[in-house]
């Protein structure tokens, strides 16, 4: 039987279960998607109910197959989502979206008790985002529901309550306290006094390390659970474990793109500024406790909203861009054309402003002689907003390289412009199989596998910067 670890890796769209061999390749994976079901408002979410069943299921389906022996079990789980469960551990509420519109009043009434959003958001290092901040969620549930909190025993971030699903032990982990949850505050390196003061510390588990899993006999088979990770602090974890160079040589930010483009320096913990919070900024976690420096641009769905336009106004496929070449020649010449974009936005000159979707969206396409030239422009403009949002979190730290993973990793206009845009950074697209799952199955490497971690985790491929383009 192939020794194997099993990774639950839950999505909002996709749940996924990925048996992993010692090599970490993926040896067996299953998927689904489930319906979301309206909450108590009418608010659509994921059915908790549906997705115990489905992990209970499915672990019993992985231990019972013959080819294989589960050594060990872990997930990674999309965050800002809290699981509130009684004593016998059953679920008191629907799993509430983290796109759910948070109460006004409330948000006021929080910061009229506990100091102004510019403190409270820098000292927690969390953008505010609503429901996007956990520990509001936490806040929301006593002041809303209070039949519900007098039941409660814990409040679980997602990873947590799957893996408390298999191990029966409520713990909660780093990699989904401190991200944008503003529960932890990042200058004391402790829960924020707001969460003592609410007294709701009493409903946080015990903080277990996130490299850390227990021994657990299921059905006879002695397995190691993890206690779960965050979704990106887990993507993260193969960069990590495969370039470990010593000092400034292993330094690296990861751009994982996909509907945001999220840039990450685990060599940065400089302390969050108020200007960087407005250029939506946050700290997390990774899963050695280290803060991790991050910036977020809404790139992939702006991209996604424009190709729409240009498919409609040339007349071809909305996936025409993939058809189109890097030409450097369109390039120069796009850069030297005169600014067609005097909108009043434009006119202020506030980066800022301009962070809130891309010029773009204000150009004429009719200025444009076919799609290949409309498209560059495109890709020069979220260029424009990327090499801002990059550059707030190379700041002060020596970056050797930067890692491009997901969607426009595979864009060779995006990656060549990239390169331009950081002429004295290596500049790679990096594609990992499953990184987050990945990343949760490194994790806890030393619980279950005596094989040492493989070097090729990360297929890289590098693009350089042409000395005559500028």
């Amino acid at each position: 039987m192939t020794p194997v670890i099993a990774i639950f890796d839950i999505g909002k769209t996709n749940k996924k279960l990925f048996l992993f061999d010692e090599t970490y390749q993926i040896v067996w994976e299953k998927s689904e998607s489930f319906v979301e079901i309206p909450d108590e408002d009418g608010d659509f979410c994921d059915d908790v109910h549906q997705l115990k069943s489905w992990v209970t299921a499915s672990l019993a389906e992985v231990l019972a197959l013959p080819d294989y022996s589960v050594k060990a079990v872990n997930i990674s789980a999309y965050g800002a989502s809290l699981v509130h469960i009684d004593q016998a551990g059953q679920p008191l509420t629907p799993l509430y979206s983290y796109l759910k519109v948070f109460p006004a009043p409330l948000q006021r009434q929080f910061f009229d008790t506990y100091g102004t959003e510019a403190d409270i958001t820098r000292q927690t290092a969390s953008p505010l985002l609503g429901n996007l901040n956990s520990g509001l969620q936490l806040y929301r549930l006593k002041y809303e529901q209070p039949n519900v909190v007098r039941k409660l025993a814990f409040s679980l971030h997602l990873p947590q309550y799957i893996s408390f699903l298999i191990n029966n032990k409520p713990v909660s982990d780093l990699t989904s306290i401190g991200c944008h949850t503003m529960l932890w505050d990042f200058d004391r390196q402790a829960y924020h006094a707001w969460v003592g003061r609410e007294k709701l510390e009493r409903y946080l588990a015990p903080i277990t390390a996130s490299d850390s899993a227990v021994p657990v006999t299921i059905d006879g088979n002695r397995v190691q659970v993890g206690v779960g990770l965050h979704d990106s602090s887990a993507a993260l974890i193969p960069y990590l474990a495969s370039f470990q160079e010593e000092g400034d040589a292993g330094s690296f930010v990861l751009i994982s793109t996909g509907t945001w483009c999220v840039s990450m320096n685990p060599f940065n913990s400089n302390p969050l500024t108020p200007e960087e919070l407005q250029y939506d900024c946050l700290t997390f976690m990774h899963y050695k406790g280290r803060p991790v420096k991050a910036s977020r641009l809404f790139a992939g769905n702006e991209h996604e909203q424009q190709v729409k336009r240009l498919a409609g106004h040339f007349q071809v496929p909305v996936d025409a861009y993939k058809k189109v070449s890097y030409n450097p020649e369109l390039i120069n010449r796009l850069r030297q054309r005169v600014a067609q974009v005097t909108t009043e936005r434009e006119g202020k000159g506030d980066q800022l402003i301009s962070m809130h979707g891309s010029l773009f969206r204000d150009r004429d396409l009719s200025a444009f002689t076919d799609y290949g030239e409309a498209y560059h422009q495109l890709i020069l403009d979220i260029m424009a907003q990327q090499l801002i949002s990059t550059s707030l979190v190379l700041a002060d730290s020596p970056v050797r390289r930067i890692f491009v993973d997901g969607g426009f990793g595979n864009n060779p206009i995006y990656m060549n412009l990239l390169a331009i845009a950081f002429p004295d950074i290596e500049v790679y697209a990096a594609s990992v199989a499953q990184a987050s799952a990945l990343g949760a199955a490194l994790a806890i490497h030393q619980h279950w596998n005596s094989q040492p971690i493989p070097d090729n985790c990360v297929a890289l491929k590098k693009y350089t910067a042409p000395p005559a383009v500028h």
